[in-house]
């Protein structure tokens, strides 16, 4: 696909690894090959840690589909009972921080959008509604539906970026669109999420993404899901000194955002699973086993704008690999899936790497994409200790009179390197 050309400036940590955002295979073999003959690698996994996790969220995309339908097609009488409640919602006259499941009313529709939840949450992880009338909408009418919809299968907005026009907000809707030949600056551009490039693996922040088809290019950018619990059970199988290099702590580049040169966790949690004696609820249930990981590449390779910082340590040869297996296992097991323009793509952040491949648009077809993060209290797994402060930044304090839904695209300051309080993996 044709993409800007960009040079990336030549910069970061003195030690770092021969690495970039976009993943070589040839310096990736090397690099295997280099290590085992040169390093002694651990042959056990880390204390705790299962030999292989089973449950539906371990799948592979080659076969899936013949297992798994992911689709839901709205019916006529789904339509219907959407255009209701967007009758409903505007006749309230209410900003649109303020659309829940009550002020967007799907009496019928919700329990289906309910099944959706539970399916993301304790099934695949994953699933499609399609079939929203895009084009006889306003953009306005869009969000609303597509916000409305969110809301009966996760109520809770996470906060995106928290700046609007050089004020404090609550953004809480991104898009996702190529904005590298119309700005006058591409340095600015610090996240794929703004460009035509392909999209390696990764994972944002929070606990679902839910994606908005608003426009297809003209040519590529087809979205890719994988499991990270397939991922991990081939790791651990064949590699287990990664699974530990994974779990153990990373320094992040922050790239300056709130002050903060980089954090350190790992990008690896296991939760194991408690019989209902040890509850993580009030209502008694057990607690289950879950398996997170949680990374953005580029802030250990840096991207476009936002190089790696030159003054923070660099990753390690064996970190490097393991971005690298992370990226290319879950690639030789992806599901592609088919995103047309009225499909609204909700995935389980915490089991699912994403990706996109390069696009093309032209006059006549763009790609746009627009982005909620979602929490469903009901269902949501518990977060690792590790990431309680990154998700209390998404979540916490988000209030409907502060929410924003930008109508028109702009660059998240997040993905500037501006000081604010969230930066995800950069879209898809």
């Amino acid at each position: 696909m044709a993409t800007v050309a960009v040079q990336i400036p030549a910069s970061g940590p003195v030690g770092q690894p021969d690495i970039g955002y976009t993943p070589d295979h040839d310096k990736y073999l090397e690099r295997v090959k280099r290590r085992r003959e040169t390093e002694k690698l651990e042959k056990s996994l880390p204390p705790g840690f299962p030999q292989r996790l089973d449950s539906d969220l371990v799948w592979d995309g080659n076969t899936l589909a013949e297992t798994y339908d992911w689709n839901y097609r709205l019916t006529e009488e789904d339509i219907n009972e959407i255009e209701s409640a967007l009758r409903h919602f505007k006749s309230l006259d209410k900003p649109l921080g303020y659309i829940t499941q009550e002020t967007f009313p799907l009496p019928n529709l919700h329990y289906t959008l309910r099944q959706v939840s539970n399916e993301l949450h304790n099934g695949h992880g994953f699933k499609v509604i399609r079939g929203l009338p895009v084009t006889s909408h306003t953009r306005e009418e869009n969000i609303i539906i597509y916000a409305g919809l969110s809301s009966h299968v996760a109520p809770i907005h996470g906060r995106q970026d928290n700046q609007h026009n050089g004020q404090l907000a609550d953004v809480v809707l991104a898009h996702i669109k190529d904005l590298s030949t119309t700005i006058s600056d591409t340095s600015k551009i610090g996240a794929p999420a703004y460009t035509t490039e392909k999209q390696v693996f990764h994972t944002d922040v929070g606990d679902i993404i839910a994606l908005f088809c608003l426009g297809e290019a003209a040519e590529g950018g087809q979205s890719f899901l994988s499991s990270s619990w397939k991922v991990y059970n081939e790791l651990a199988a064949t590699r287990p000194d990664l699974i530990r290099t994974l779990s153990e702590p990373w320094m992040a580049d922050e790239f300056g955002k709130e002050g903060r040169k980089f954090s350190v966790r790992p990008l690896l949690h296991y939760l194991p699973a408690f019989p209902s004696s040890r509850t993580y609820a009030d209502d008694g249930e057990a607690k289950p086993e879950r398996l997170i990981i949680q990374y953005a590449r580029r802030t250990f390779t840096g991207y476009w704008g936002l190089p790696r910082s030159a003054d923070i340590p660099p990753i390690t040869e064996a970190q490097a690999e393991a971005l690298d297996a992370l990226h290319f296992t879950a690639e030789k097991y992806a599901v592609g899936l088919d995103f047309k323009q009225g499909d609204i793509q909700f995935v389980n952040n915490l089991s699912i790497f994403h990706a996109r491949a390069g696009f093309r648009d032209d006059g006549k077809r763009q790609r746009h994409l627009v982005r909620l993060w979602l929490r469903d209290p009901e269902l949501a797994w518990e977060t690792p200790e590790v990431l309680k402060d990154r998700w209390e930044r998404v979540y916490g304090g988000v209030k409907p009179e502060r929410e924003v839904f930008p109508l028109e695209p702009q660059i998240r300051s997040a993905s500037k390197g501006e000081s604010v309080g969230t930066q995800g993996g950069g879209g898809y």
